[in-house]
């Protein structure tokens, strides 16, 4: 269907995985909102992803991250850092219908309740842990056990085990019940908003369907299973340029892009609500188009003022990752590396047998949401003491890393050449909490030209230093594990001649009761040099059209609507005004079921 002469209800600038949400929340509820033909158009700049292999089979999201340049992902460059070196690292992007939710490593990770509670205590009513955990519960099925309090049984969302257990994952919990546990207890729960600080005992929790072993994607799970509804519309590829406004600035429709930058400029109207639901980087760049953002940066681009608004594309929030230090293994180690050799097709064979195998697996089977005793903080010096004491210390269930070990990772999977072909494990470890925040802009008013995105990533020394006790606290747990066979130094800092430090191959694990490695000063030096060279953003990007008071920089409000006009709403991460202590899909679909009702109460359904 050409939309082009069509009005609808509703338009979502966006298919990621909030709009998803939302969209069929709406489509398939109470059918008095048909006051025309369609209810919502949904608007996305990717393709579609429906019964696709690679979005659909888990284990296929390594190749996507390996090489992230595809359709499925967008990067965009960003300013030289000094506090990189001058490196510019990279800030991806989901590009596909589902967004993150259909590319993601499926790591089922919830945020602290704290965190929304902040979020409601800058000024948001009805966005407390009270009040989104409930719709937490609402949007999931959860396969993996007892149902605990928090858990939900009969949502879209799938929660399971997967359809294989790593031995890396085992190797990781075994270390920890061995002695090493430096202080920490286990939990079989490490998800209900509130456990922290303690191991994860059996497997971790992923998005993936027991029953079948399919990715949990919110494309699949609230959009595409409506195919048969005739009020629902997707437009996949289709670059939205901005929103259009009356001279009363009432939202009125969207102008749109098909077929790339030679394609025509086509526009569509919305006859009761248009919602901005594009990410982190895209929502802002759309209302700045559409002339709502700081207007010495619109007027400079000569691009009309509709609402001033400063406080779009500032606030960007993100996670910091360290480059996943490799550990070599035995030959024979199973890892998700392996199906780089499926050449006769077994474990494909496997999973479209019965969901198992492989296939169904994401190589994230144990993990811990870590917090600095005593020791650590004195590893982590004086200088990281007034961020603790004024953040962490009296918010317990606020992790400072979230540590993983993944057996499969990207830039080790042996499609690469330039590594060896041999089994390799990584330490992975994800600093929930920046002190560094960055920003985004359009630098035109043209939607295809590369927006400017500052990162920060390492700006304050705090956040340098946390990297370095988790790359310190994760080797030591690392050289413990059974499958250790020394490291890959390739991956790993260059420590000085003589250190102690240096890393090299190894016939097994160090003992549970071993020294642990002394690090001199000039080591730690090698260790954020190597963080400066190598660490990344956590592709969990959010807090750009934050909701907050206006005066306060804030760009919605907490029924979602954008200041100074009138029939525009945002809802995805870029809403979230302050950072969460989690992978962030599952804030992203806790926003859409928010979103959902909060619109649903407004149109009447």
């Amino acid at each position: 269907m050409d939309p082009l002469s069509t009005e609808y209800d509703v338009i979502f600038a966006g298919g990621g995985t909030t709009a998803c949400v939302v969209a069929g929340r709406l489509a398939a509820a109470d059918s008095s909102l048909r006051i025309l033909a369609r209810i919502s158009l949904l608007v996305d700049n990717g393709p579609l992803t429906a019964e696709n292999p690679a979005h659909v089979q888990p284990a296929r999201y390594l190749e996507q991250m390996i090489s992230p340049d595809t359709m499925d992902f967008t990067g965009y460059p960003t300013r030289p850092a000094a506090s990189l070196n001058g490196r510019c690292p990279s800030a991806y992007t989901a590009n596909c219908v589902g967004g993150g939710s259909s590319v993601n490593a499926m790591l089922y990770n919830r945020a602290a309740a704290s965190d929304y509670d902040d979020w409601m205590r800058l000024g948001n009513p009805g966005w407390g842990s009270e009040d989104l955990i409930p719709l937490a519960k609402k949007l999931e099925t959860y396969q993996a056990g007892d149902l605990a309090s928090t858990h939900g049984s009969s949502g879209p969302i799938k929660i399971s085990y997967g359809g294989y257990y790593t031995k890396v994952g085992q190797d990781f919990l075994d270390v920890a019940a061995s002695g090493f546990a430096r202080g920490r207890g286990f939990a079989k729960e490490l998800n209900d908003f509130s456990t922290c600080d303690v191991y994860g005992v059996g497997k971790h929790y992923m998005y993936i369907d027991a029953e079948t072993g399919r990715r949990s994607d919110a494309a699949h799970c609230y959009v595409y299973n409506q195919a048969h509804n005739p009020n629902l519309r997707i437009l996949p590829q289709a670059r939205v340029h901005r929103v259009l406004f009356n001279s009363e600035n009432r939202a009125m429709g969207i102008e749109y892009q098909t077929d790339g930058r030679d394609g025509p400029i086509l526009t569509v109207r919305a006859s009761r609500l248009v919602i901005v639901s594009a990410g982190a980087y895209c929502s802002p760049a759309i209302l700045e188009r559409s002339g709502i953002g700081a207007p010495d940066l619109l007027e400079k681009l000569g691009i009309p003022v509709v609402s001033n608004l400063p406080g779009v594309g500032e606030n960007c929030h993100d996670h910091h990752i360290g480059n996943p230090p490799p550990y070599l293994m035995p030959d024979d180690g199973v890892t998700l590396n392996c199906l780089a050799y499926d050449n006769d097709g077994v474990f494909e064979a496997q999973w479209l047998k019965d969901g198992t195998g492989l296939l169904a697996a994401n190589g994230l089977d144990a993990g811990i949401k870590l917090r600095p005793n005593a020791q650590d903080l004195e590893q982590l010096t004086p200088k990281f003491t007034q961020r603790w004491e004024k953040f962490f210390a009296k918010s317990p269930d606020k992790a400072l890393v979230f540590f993983v070990p993944w057996a499969g990772p990207p830039g080790y999977s042996g499609v690469n050449s330039t590594q060896p072909l041999r089994a390799i494990y990584s330490m992975m470890y994800i600093a929930l909490y920046p002190m560094s925040n960055g920003y985004t802009h359009v630098r035109s008013a043209d939607p295809f030209t590369p927006l400017e995105i500052e990162t920060a990533l390492l700006d304050r020394q705090e956040d340098l230093l946390v990297l370095r006790w988790a790359y310190k606290w994760s080797r030591e747990l690392a050289r413990r594990m059974n499958s250790y066979r020394g490291e890959y130094a390739a991956g790993h800092p260059e420590f000085p001649e003589g250190s102690q430090a240096r890393c090299a191959a190894a016939a097994g694990p160090v003992e549970i009761s071993a020294s642990e490695i002394q690090y001199s000063a000039a080591d730690d030096e090698a260790i954020d040099a190597f963080h400066r060279a190598t660490a990344g953003l956590g592709w969990h990007a959010l807090g750009t059209c934050a909701m907050k008071p206006r005066e306060q920089s804030g760009v919605v409000d907490a029924r979602l609507n954008v200041y100074g006009v009138t029939n525009l709403k945002v809802a995805d991460l870029s809403i979230a005004p302050l950072n969460v202590g989690a992978n962030t899909y599952n804030t992203a679909l806790i926003i859409g079921e928010k979103a959902a009702a909060i619109i649903a109460e407004e149109l009447g359904i």
